[in-house]
This record gives structure tokens, C-alpha cells and sequence, in this order.
């Protein structure tokens, strides 16, 4: 090789060595100090998108765990007040049953009525006042509330928690204590003859139970006549009959069902012709006046208390499935951030590893630049 002064090739083969070193040991440093391998787009291009595409997911589930427990805050919100509202309808029943004896007198049976409708409004309340954020719960204008529970769209992602039978708003309209519904006063002397009542059950159903009164001006007044029709072997194995205090007769399906009645089935007969009756049953009103309408009242009690322990199920078991949710959302959320951690993260004993081997190719290659610009001086022994 001969002696050149404008070309030094050893010079320049050694500053791109040492370039390409300090390229590498800028990178290392950079992800010793950030931690990350991959801190811009062209460090591993597929290896970037992966990685966003996990960290929506992990970010997504990290919500989706907070929703899942803000959906147990609610269950357990309206849990706690149907709790007291159970514990409610089993002190009405209680007084029901007290009612149902006829050592109670008048005094007594009024009390029970003003107790009764002092817990009936309670109810009210607590179906008005129970909310989550400003969200009634119990009053019926929510139905069902819907919690977001995956990353992703689609009703695999969401969790819908029914409401429908938690209202606690029909239950205080279905216990109005001392209510009458739709009677009419009887005029005693004018009922007589065959008369019919139809009894609409819950399920649908329906039967029709008759009755043959006396003739006209047998019975003296209303109580006379819910003695007759108590008296019938046919009426009174479905039926009873009762007088309010405003001397209407009520007429109740001890089934809890709906009852019409009168001169023709399904109708209310006109005075004179037939019996009119109430159609309101022991499922929408609380009547303690007799014994026979407290022992309507216990079965109209019984209904919705099965209701109000049916919807705390219900939200017991969504309680149960949310606590199982935010469980697989940890497990996921978990498993996520490993696989994207094992594609962004530094391996920093690895990295330290090529630092180091970097760090010393650029020192070694300082010093052989330095020796390859020395080189071309042993041009001068030839000039002198």
C-alpha cells in the first residue's frame, strides 16, 4: 500500500467504526435511563403497535374495574334500603296478625290503621330518597341500569342490573292501610237475589264464585249483608266479605286477587237490581276492621314481601357476579401488562451488557483514530 497524504482510508474506516459505536452506546443510554427498549417508532416499528394496541386494552379494563365496583356501590345501596324495607312490611304484618283478633276494639284496630299508614309512608319515602348519584333506584323510573365491564364494545362487555322488581313505590301503593278502592255504599234493603263474583288471580286466571241473597228487605244494613255472604260454604271458601267505616262493602279473593261483582259478573249492578261491590282486592289496599280483612291483609303482606326478598336476590346474585368480574378483570389486567411489558420494557441486565461492550469499542476506537491520524506522518521522513 503506498503513502498517501490526502486520503488517510485507516482514519476513515476507524471514525466509522467508532460512529457506528456511539450511535450504540447513545441507544443504550437511552433505554438504560427511560427504561423502555422501544422509546421511538423506528426502535421496533411492529414491536410499537402491538404494544398500543395492549395498552388500550390494559387502560380500558383498568376502568372497567372501577365501573364494575361502582356497580356493587349501587347493588349494595339498594340492597341496604330494601333490608329496611323488608324489615317494614314485617312489622305491618306483625300488626296484621295483631289485628286478626277480635279481643282488639274499635280503639285498637284504629291504632294499628295509624301505625300502619305512618310505616306505609316510610316506604314512600325510601322508594323517593334512595338514589346513587342522583339515580332513583327504587321508584320505578329506572328499571334497569347498564355498567360498562370489558375494554371493548358489545353486550359481552356490559353487565344490566334489573330494578324492576325492586319498586318499592308500587309496593306503599299496593299497602295503603285502610283504603277502600272503588266501593259504593250499600242500601241493605234493596239487595236480593242471585248475585256473581268474578276473582281475577295475579297469574291471569279467573273463576267466578254465586250467591243467593234473601228477598228485598231481608238485611237492615251492609253488615247484614256481609254476614249473609259470609255465611254461604261457597263464598266464604274464597270470599269475604267486609263493611269500612264509611259503610261500603268490600269484598276480598283471600287469594289476593282482584274481585268484581254484583248482579251480573264483571260489572258493578245498579241499586235495586243486584250487589255492588268494590273492585279493589287485598293486594291494593290494608283494611283492620274485622278479623276476616286483617286475614286478607296478612296474604296481600305475604305477596309483597316475597317480592321485595325475590329482588334482594336478584341483586345479591348480580352482587356476586361483579365481585367475580372485577376478579377477571385483575387476572387480565395483570396478564396484559406482562405481555406488553415483554415487549416495551428494557431488559436492563442485557442492556447493560452491550453499554458496557459499547462504551468500550468507543474508547478503543478513540485510540485507534487517534493512532490512524498519526500514520501518515512518516511522510515527513521522506522531506527532509
Amino acid at each position: 500500500m503506498g503513502m498517501q497524504v490526502n486520503t488517510n482510508i485507516s482514519a476513515l474506516n476507524s471514525y466509522r467504526n467508532l460512529s457506528n459505536t456511539q450511535n450504540d452506546l447513545a441507544k443504550s443510554l437511552e433505554k438504560l435511563s427511560s427504561g423502555l427498549r422501544i422509546n421511538h417508532a423506528a426502535d421496533d416499528a411492529a414491536g410499537l403497535a402491538i404494544s398500543q394496541g395492549l395498552q388500550s386494552q390494559v387502560g380500558g379494563l383498568t376502568v372497567a374495574s372501577r365501573n364494575a365496583q361502582d356497580g356493587i356501590s349501587v347493588i349494595q345501596t339498594a340492597e341496604g334500603s330494601l333490608s329496611e324495607v323488608q324489615t317494614i312490611l314485617q312489622r305491618v304484618r306483625d300488626l296484621a296478625v295483631q289485628a286478626g283478633n277480635d279481643s282488639n276494639n274499635t280503639d285498637s284496630r284504629a291504632a294499628i290503621t295509624t301505625e300502619v299508614t305512618a310505616l306505609t309512608t316510610e316506604l314512600s319515602r325510601i322508594a323517593g330518597g334512595t338514589n346513587f348519584n342522583g339515580t332513583n333506584l327504587l321508584d320505578g323510573s329506572n328499571n334497569s341500569l347498564s355498567f360498562q365491564v370489558g375494554a371493548n364494545g358489545g353486550a359481552s362487555n356490559q353487565i344490566v342490573v334489573d330494578l324492576s322488581g325492586a319498586n318499592v313505590k308500587t309496593v306503599a301503593a299496593a299497602l295503603t292501610a285502610g283504603g277502600t278502592g272503588a266501593s259504593s255504599v250499600v242500601t241493605a234493603a234493596l239487595v236480593t237475589g242471585a248475585q256473581k263474583f268474578s276473582i281475577t288471580e295475579a297469574s291471569g286466571s279467573t273463576s267466578t264464585v254465586s250467591v243467593t241473597l234473601g228477598a228485598a228487605g231481608t238485611y237492615k244494613s251492609a253488615q247484614d249483608v256481609a254476614n249473609a255472604l259470609n255465611s254461604d260454604s261457597g263464598f266464604k271458601s274464597s270470599l269475604s266479605a267486609t263493611v269500612d267505616l264509611t259503610g261500603a262493602l268490600i269484598v276480598n279473593a283471600k287469594s289476593g286477587g282482584t274481585v268484581v261483582g254484583g248482579g251480573t259478573a264483571g260489572t258493578q249492578a245498579s241499586a235495586g237490581t243486584g250487589l255492588a261491590v268494590a273492585t279493589a282486592g287485598p293486594s291494593s289496599t290494608l283494611d283492620f276492621t274485622s278479623a276476616a280483612t286483617s286475614a286478607a291483609a296478612i296474604t296481600a303482606i305475604d305477596t309483597q314481601i316475597t317480592k321485595i326478598s325475590t329482588a334482594r336476590a336478584t341483586l345479591g346474585a348480580q352482587q356476586n357476579r361483579f365481585e367475580s368480574v372485577t376478579r377477571n378483570l385483575a387476572i387480565s389486567t395483570e396478564n396484559l401488562t406482562a405481555a406488553k411489558s415483554r415487549i416495551t420494557d428494557t431488559d436492563m441486565a442485557s442492556e447493560m451488557v452491550k453499554y458496557t461492550r459499547s462504551n468500550i469499542l468507543a474508547q478503543a476506537g478513540t485510540a485507534m483514530l487517534a493512532q490512524a491520524n498519526q500514520g501518515n506522518q512518516g511522510v515527513l521522513q521522506l522531506l527532509r
